[in-house]
């Protein structure tokens, strides 16, 4: 297959009309009411749904398989396979529609016909749930009539491909849940082709000749739309490519449309788990992939108290794993905070990858910058920088999504990237490539049509920068961060304003609460625990009182321009109480203020980061950092950015090296705001204007 880049991009518009469909499925929803809360419905609707789905499908082959299996019922599942025409099968007499022929027996026959589904969909019924909705629908009566409504329903291949029913499915979902989730795992579609024209664009034509295997994988794969997209994008351009596909989905819901999708489109549904792709072990360990495809979910926690049970202990092994075996074995080289697991799916990914494999991943905008130098977020960018595994960043606009307004960024990865673009990253600002819906869904007003996919393909190929695209060194992220101070130079005063300072230190106020004092008097009778806590806030109050009492009788309006020597008075100060050198130096600091004119404070003692240089103390309250590229010369930076305004400043190299990936800034343009004068004159306009309208009364 030649020039596969001159047949990009693909785009396959989906004009469908689904109202029918979906109307008819809301419509059984209604019915559920007084039986089910609304947000309930889905525990019934989704699983008949997939059944539906299901049974449709094998309608033509349904009696053959029936008399087959009644003649035999030892025959071998494979041989009923291969009659069905599906990687799975039904033994039973019955379907949806002859099921209503006795509705006195509905459960039971209901219930035989589930269990004669081969072994692939009983793993599909089984993580739906649906033995319990089917226990209620029959005891509140509504069994037959939900059963009736979809036996109505045409969803047969024929009628229903893959797409459209992916639509419907969405759609469906979207109704149901006006939660958080409401359509979490469902990328829009032309969002997904133009993450597999960029996948494709950038890939080796040598892998779509005829009879080339092409694996994919998804691991946080929904209900499958992105392995079903790309496998038919792969197709069209060359039907002859055998693509396989891999998906791994946590969510039981999600996953039993997913499999069940997989089984009707006769991909192996056996590669589409249900498992945590962050906790347990890896199903597809022996497998490399030509390519992953993701929209891993935001602000998923992986660690602390809102995580899922056993994810933080995986995630810390499976590091420590990288680590020991400097990446030979294991996925994460870091982790990201423990509220958001996006990167550790990114790492997965690029873990997953053959020696020539390329993503495509779906974020929000946090991986690009959250965390500071030192983080586990900045060491990740950084390792991927430093590997050269990141190849592009597409920015698209925000209202893409059903249930979020957020705009979302496509990462491209490649583990062989070609030498043009070695060692650099392409940014590509798409924000303005879309065109509005008709009618919203949910929270999506925009798409992407066939000319903003045609715009941004054209864009990621070129080698050539435009005010939307840019190419960068990846060293342009990288930096090191040096922690910068100033001479410890301070005048002390003991003043009224200096003491009511004193007030706000943490030592001082632990001394005392006053609330909890009055707290405690109004209990009675108290505990032995709670009058030991009276006794150490009255001695506490004490202590405050005498503190100040110290401090009060040493104020002057004499100031101290040598901070040692205003250090000293504070602590020989006649306190009657026992306080720490840490509570001294606190007092004193919050006393005093910095003071070009005061001494500098010199020392004999070792250099020390952070503290002294060449015999130069340095204070604390001053320190600041400064992100210096490792692309620029430390020195000309410092000479350039901070002496001209603090020539006495000192900075430290504490070899803090971090990377973050600033992508709005390359593209922000000044925008002037509007002369002075003409606004006077708008404003003296609207006031004319008004004072008409007034007079008009």
């Amino acid at each position: 297959m030649k020039n596969i880049k001159s047949k990009l991009p693909i785009f396959r518009k989906t004009e469908m009309n689904i109202s029918n469909e979906v109307n008819l499925v809301w419509s059984i929803a209604n019915t559920l009411r007084g039986s089910y809360r609304a947000d309930k419905y889905r525990d019934v609707i989704i699983p008949m749904f997939v059944i539906t789905r299901l049974e449709a499908a094998l309608l033509e082959t349904k009696d053959k398989v029936v008399s087959t299996f009644k003649a035999n019922p030892s025959i071998p599942a494979r041989v009923l396979e291969s009659i069905s025409g599906y990687k799975y099968y039904n033994t039973s007499q019955y379907t949806l529609k002859n099921l209503l022929d006795d509705p006195d027996n509905i459960k039971i026959n209901f219930e035989n016909y589930l269990d004669a589904y081969s072994e692939r969909v009983q793993d599909i019924l089984k993580n739906l749930k649906f033995q319990d909705e089917i226990e209620t629908l029959a005891k509140t009566g509504r069994l037959y009539n939900v059963i009736k409504k979809f036996s109505e329903l045409d969803l047969s291949p024929s009628v229903v491909d893959s797409i459209k029913m992916g639509y419907m499915f969405e759609d469906i979902i979207r109704r149901f849940s006006e939660n958080e989730e409401a359509g979490s795992h469902y990328t829009p579609r032309e969002v997904i082709g133009l993450m597999v024209n960029l996948l494709l664009a950038g890939s080796d034509e040598e892998i779509f000749q005829d009879d080339k295997v092409v694996k994919i994988l998804d691991m946080a794969a929904g209900t499958g739309g992105m392995l079903a997209t790309s496998k038919s994008y792969i197709n069209a351009l060359n039907p002859n490519v055998d693509v396989e596909l891999f998906g791994q989905e946590y969510l039981p819901e999600t996953y039993g449309i997913g499999k069940a999708d997989m089984l009707i489109r006769q991909d192996n549904a056996d590669h589409f788990v249900n498992t945590d792709t962050l906790k347990n072990a890896d199903p597809f360990a022996d497998v490399k992939m030509n390519f992953v495809i993701a929209n891993p979910p935001f602000g998923q926690s992986w660690g602390g108290k809102d995580a899922d049970d056993g994810v933080e202990q995986a995630v810390k092994a499976d590091m420590a794993e990288f680590v020991a075996t400097d990446g030979r074995s294991g996925r994460f080289v870091n982790t990201p905070t423990s509220g958001d697991a996006q990167w550790l799916f990114h790492l997965h990914a690029l873990a997953k990858l053959n020696e020539n494999g390329r993503a495509a991943i779906i974020s929000n905008g946090s991986p690009l910058f959250s965390g500071g130098t030192t983080s586990g977020e900045s060491q990740i960018r950084r390792y991927i920088l430093e590997q050269d595994l990141l190849e592009t960043i597409v920015a698209l606009p925000g209202q893409f999504f059903y249930n979020t307004g957020i705009s979302i960024y496509i990462w491209i990865y490649s583990k062989n990237k070609p030498k043009a673009r070695q060692n650099k990253v392409q940014f590509i600002d798409a924000t303005n490539e879309y065109i509005n819906l008709r009618k919203s869904l949910g929270q999506k007003r925009r798409e992407l049509s066939a000319e903003n996919i045609a715009h941004i393909v054209s864009w990621y190929q070129s080698d050539s920068q435009n005010k939307n695209v840019k190419i960068f060194d990846t060293k342009e992220f990288i930096y090191k961060e040096y922690t910068v101070m100033q001479p410890l130079q301070r005048r002390g005063e003991i003043t009224d304003e200096t003491i009511e300072a004193v007030k706000a230190l943490p030592f001082f106020t632990k001394f005392y609460d006053e609330s909890k004092l009055s707290a405690l008097i109004e209990i009675e009778p108290r505990t032995a625990k709670e009058e030991k806590e009276l006794e150490k806030l009255s001695a506490g109050k004490l202590k405050q009182e005498n503190i100040l009492s110290a401090l009060l009788g040493a104020k002057t309006s004499e100031s101290y321009p040598d901070f040692e020597e205003f250090s000293k008075r504070i602590e020989n100060l006649p306190y009657g109480v026992k306080l720490t050198k840490a509570n001294f130096n606190a007092m004193a600091l919050a006393m005093s203020k910095m003071d070009k004119t005061a001494k500098v404070i010199t020392t004999t003692k070792k250099d020390k980061v952070g503290e002294i240089a060449n015999g130069i103390v340095y204070d604390k309250t001053t320190k600041d950092s400064e992100i210096v590229k490792l692309s620029e010369n430390v020195e000309d930076y410092f000479a350039r950015e901070v002496f001209p305004h603090v020539p006495d400043a000192y900075y430290w190299d504490e070899d803090k090296v971090g990377a973050e990936i600033p992508f709005t800034r390359y593209f922000y343009e000044y925008q002037a705001p509007e002369a002075a004068e003409t606004l006077k004159e708008e404003f003296q306009a609207l006031e004319k204007e008004l004072q008409e309208l007034l007079s008009s009364l």
